[in-house]
């Protein structure tokens, strides 16, 4: 009972939170001209058309199971033809920022609904405060990951649009190791040090510091604090 409590306060607003987060890069390109992810029914909130069998199941059940001190996973990325954009530059930076900037307005939506929180019966109102935290933190953490600045996470699409071609160029080379990079930086570089006797999670402390600055300012504007 306590585990099917445990994923209910959590399951909804996980769905929600990468559902909205890839849909809204998909409806953000279709309108500057790009149709690749509406072909592909991407253009949607069915949380079954985003979802990646390994990255947002297996792998942080993994990390979960290894009681990782970081929960790291990902959505299927809607695929986007830059090149068929209206603006391509300037678009790509809309494209990619709509994933973190969806996640930031539910994360406020989120803590606005704390103040309704109380005209609930009892235990429905502990249940749903609990899954108002849950999608607070969870897309907090998520729009703050995704804005790290290596491709093919948004941060990274960010920084190819707003960095000189020269520059950008250099960035661009990493995005097929972009994922290997990040598993290393906060996973295997962790573990590493923890062998060593070294703190190595830097990567980690940086997010959650963001993170946690991300939400206390949330709190403030929504009236929390």
């Amino acid at each position: 009972m306590d585990l099917l409590y445990t994923v209910s306060i959590w399951l909804l607003p996980v769905l929600i939170a990468i559902t909205f987060h890839e849909a809204a890069h998909g409806y953000v390109a279709r309108f500057f001209g790009d149709e690749t992810a509406a072909r592909l029914g991407r253009v949607s909130l069915n949380p079954l058309r985003h979802i990646d069998p390994f990255g947002t199941i297996l792998l942080p059940g993994l990390l979960l199971l290894a009681r990782s001190p970081f929960l790291f996973g990902y959505a299927k990325p809607v695929p986007v033809n830059f090149r068929a954009l209206r603006n391509p530059r300037i678009g790509m930076v809309l494209v990619a920022a709509a994933g973190p900037g969806m996640n930031i307005a539910l994360a406020i939506v989120a803590a606005l609904g704390f103040h309704l929180v109380g005209y609930l019966p009892a235990p429905a109102n502990q249940w749903a405060a609990l899954n108002l935290k849950n999608a607070l933190i969870i897309n907090a953490v998520l729009a703050v990951f995704n804005l790290f600045p290596l491709p093919p996470l948004d941060g990274g699409r960010i920084a190819l649009g707003l960095l000189p071609n020269v520059l950008g160029r250099y960035l661009a080379r990493l995005e097929p190791y972009g994922m290997i990079i990040l598993i290393g930086l906060l996973i295997l570089l962790p573990l590493l040090g923890s062998q060593l006797g070294l703190d190595l999670g830097f990567l980690s402390r940086l997010i959650s510091i963001s993170t946690d600055a991300v939400i206390g300012v949330i709190l403030r504007i929504t009236g929390n604090l």
